[in-house]
């Protein structure tokens, strides 16, 4: 079993920044590809981003790059998520997920990869 926890969410104005943090344990961080989902009130759950086992591969939706950035620290068993330039489209809550059983290079894009997930962190971005 894997738990991860979420951190950093909060009320910010567009144009804004907020750093998301993730926290995991239960298994060996090296082993599991992270990614960072959301899901806004009425839509379905959307990728947002995912970074591979080593962190030297990373992947990003079209809506948020050049604006978040996807970290990790194998050492501290943590995946962030840097938030510049927010809108009010980015509003959401935000979910930390990880996955299981991929190459060390491998970024998993779609929800059906990841087998765990955590409870989720809100992020309000107000024009």
């Amino acid at each position: 079993q894997v738990q991860l926890v979420e951190s950093g969410g909060g009320l910010v104005q567009a144009g804004g920044s907020l750093r998301l943090s993730c926290a995991a344990s239960g298994r060996t961080f090296s082993g599991l590809a992270m990614g960072w989902f959301r899901q806004a009130p009425g839509k379905e759950r959307e990728f947002v981003s995912t970074i591979s086992r080593s962190g030297r591969n990373t992947y990003s939706a079209d809506s948020v790059k050049g604006r978040f950035t996807i970290s990790r620290d194998n050492a501290k068993n943590t995946v962030d998520l840097q938030m510049n330039s927010l809108k009010p489209e980015d509003t959401a809550v935000y979910y930390c997920a990880a996955a299981l059983g991929s190459e060390l290079w491998y970024v998993p894009k779609f929800h059906y990869e990841y087998q765990y997930w955590g409870q989720g962190t809100q992020v309000t971005v107000s024009s």
